[in-house]
């Protein structure tokens, strides 16, 4: 009776000192989908000869990545080339190749710098590919350039400073670059204009032209050129269930730009959109937040996606400190009576 009654007393104890806390972890993964045109509509659907996800976290040998996201799709001399956020403690950019866009190998870290980095917009001009990735821990949106396509690149230049950009999307048109951005509380868009890709580039007059819209603000990948259209993707990163983490990234909208100048904009979404969300099983059941493909589409286009599950993590938290202050509070209330 008494060994009970101590380790009743024990188990009491330990259990006032340890908590274990219950958290939810996102685990993103890469897939193969294909892009069917027709003048009425876009329709984004799982390629029928791709094993998605193509690629996840346990690809990656080079870092203990946690997962692999924002994927940008380059095509060039006959090969697939698909750039990516790897995450570990912090954001690199990697590379995978395929001769066939379907099976991918992975390559290596292309990018890595002190700070976070992801979304490689990777785009070509004049001959030379170039790169925007985010970089909002440094307040600023950077360029940079391929020497050694696709695995060297080095920055040129920081084009735009002064807020935590992120997901950089930049198009050609018009004879001017146009450069969307978002901030970390995904509801506000900027646009910025220049004549030279280099600058200097000029804020809109009518920033932030999404404004307090979390659905559609953030772009979602490379803007697409449908029947002479511009097609801009945006996340949808509304918290339908109170949860940023689980709710970050839900689906891909499109937002067909009916206004673009260095006066006026305006978008509208399109009939078809969101275009990819969440499907509620494997591998992407709990989330899609980016597309990308390369080219102009014809009929049908390759294009790469993201998605994602939620994952329960579980760790012990020992709780001492808190009881010690909480004895010591009562023990100075107690000596001031």
């Amino acid at each position: 009776m008494l060994l009970f009654i101590i380790l009743a007393i024990v188990s009491f104890i330990i259990a006032q000192l340890i908590a274990i806390e219950k958290k939810q972890r996102e685990i993103w993964s890469i897939g193969i989908y294909t892009m069917q045109v027709s003048p009425e509509q876009i329709k984004i659907i799982p390629h029928p000869k791709a094993h998605n996800p193509v690629l996840t976290a346990k690809d990656v040998r080079d870092c203990k990545a946690q997962f692999v996201a924002d994927p940008f799709l380059v095509q060039k001399n006959g090969h697939y080339y698909l750039f990516f956020e790897v995450y570990s403690n912090k954001g690199a950019i990697g590379l995978a190749k395929s001769s066939d866009g379907i099976t991918w190998n992975y390559g290596k870290i292309i990018l890595e710098e002190p700070f976070h980095l992801s979304y490689p917009f990777v785009f070509q001009h004049v001959g030379q590919y170039y790169m925007i990735p985010e970089s909002f821990q440094t307040n600023s949106i950077r360029l940079y350039k391929a020497i050694n396509f696709p695995t060297s690149w080095v920055f040129i230049k920081t084009l735009i400073s002064g807020k935590d950009f992120v997901d950089t999307t930049i198009t050609f048109s018009e004879n001017k670059w146009w450069l969307f951005t978002s901030t970390t509380n995904n509801a506000d868009l900027y646009l910025y204009y220049t004549d030279t890709l280099e600058g200097p580039w000029f804020e809109h007059p009518k920033n932030p032209i999404v404004q307090g819209d979390i659905k559609r603000a953030r772009c979602g990948g490379n803007i697409l050129k449908l029947n002479g259209k511009l097609i801009r993707l945006a996340q949808d990163d509304f918290s339908y269930h109170n949860d940023p983490l689980c709710d970050y990234g839900n689906a891909v909208r499109a937002l067909e730009i009916i206004k673009l100048s260095t006066t006026d904009y305006l978008e509208k979404e399109r009939k078809e959109s969101p275009l990819i969300f969440a499907t509620g099983k494997r591998w992407n059941k709990d989330g899609m937040h980016h597309f990308s493909t390369c080219g102009t589409p014809d009929i049908e286009q390759l294009v790469c996606v993201d998605g994602k599950i939620m994952v329960n993590t579980y760790q012990l938290r020992l709780r001492m400190p808190r009881l010690i202050g909480k004895v010591l509070s009562d023990l100075s209330r107690t000596l001031k009576r």
